[in-house]
C-alpha cells in the first residue's frame, strides 16, 4: 500500500519507479547501506532523521530533502524527519525550484527576501515543509543522532567532520548549476531532480515495515 502524492507528483514518482533499473550495481548498493540506516532506526523505534548536506544548500541537498520527505510519506515510513543544510547558506536556487514543481512538488515563497522561506506540499494529506538556505548546524536542523548525507564531493571532502552526527553517507550528485543560462539548463535540472528522485524512491522502496 502507499500514500497518494499530488497527482502530478504521484504519475512522476510512479514513472521513477519503474525506473530502478537505471540505477548501476554500485550505486545500488550505496543506496542500500541508507536502506540499512533506516531500517536499524525503525527496528529500534527509533526517529529518522536524515541531513542533506551540499556546499551551498541551494540545489542538490534541497532537492534530496524533499524527494526524501515525500518517499518516506509515499511507502509509508512514519517518523522519517528531513532536513538540509550547507557549509555556507545562499538561497535555495529559483531554477531548482522550479524542476522541483515542474516534477509535481507545490512550491510558493512565503517571502521576498534574498533567501526565501518556501512552502512545499507533496500530498494532501500532509503538512507543509518549510525550506530556506541554512548551514547545516542551523538551529532548525537536529543537533544529534541523524545521518550526514553529503550530496556534494565538495562538501564531503571539506568537511570531514559532522558534529552529532551518527552516520555519514556520500551521496554526490553531479551539479546542475553547471549548466545555468545555457541551452541545455532545463534539459539538467530535469534529469538531476528525476534521478535523485529515483535513487531516493529506492532507498525508501527497500524498506520492511
Amino acid at each position: 500500500m502507499h500514500n497518494l502524492l499530488l497527482p502530478s507528483l504521484q504519475k512522476q514518482v510512479e514513472q521513477l519507479v519503474n525506473q530502478f533499473n537505471l540505477i548501476d550495481t554500485n550505486r545500488q548498493q550505496l543506496l542500500l547501506s541508507m536502506t540499512n540506516y533506516i531500517q536499524s532506526k525503525i527496528n529500534q523505534q527509533q526517529a529518522i532523521q536524515l541531513n542533506f548536506i551540499c556546499t551551498h544548500n541551494s540545489r542538490r541537498s534541497h532537492i534530496s530533502q524533499l524527494w526524501a520527505q515525500a518517499a518516506a510519506h509515499y511507502y509509508q515510513i512514519p517518523n522519517v524527519f528531513c532536513f538540509s543544510g550547507g557549509t555556507e547558506a545562499t538561497a535555495f536556487n529559483p531554477r531548482a525550484v522550479l524542476a522541483m514543481q515542474n516534477a509535481g512538488f507545490a512550491i510558493e515563497a512565503s517571502n521576498k527576501t534574498n533567501n526565501p522561506i518556501y512552502d512545499v506540499k507533496f500530498a494532501n494529506n500532509a503538512m507543509a515543509l518549510q525550506v530556506f538556505s541554512k548551514k547545516y548546524d542551523d538551529a532548525v536542523n537536529p543537533v544529534n543522532s541523524f545521518a550526514a548525507v553529503m550530496t556534494c564531493s565538495h562538501a564531503d571532502e571539506n568537511c570531514p567532520f559532522i558534529p552529532g552526527a551518527e552516520k555519514r553517507f556520500a551521496l554526490t550528485y553531479d551539479d546542475p548549476k553547471a549548466f545555468d543560462d545555457t541551452p541545455l539548463e532545463k534539459e539538467k535540472y530535469k534529469e538531476r531532480v528525476e534521478q535523485i528522485g529515483r535513487e531516493i524512491l529506492f532507498i525508501f522502496s527497500n524498506i520492511k515495515k
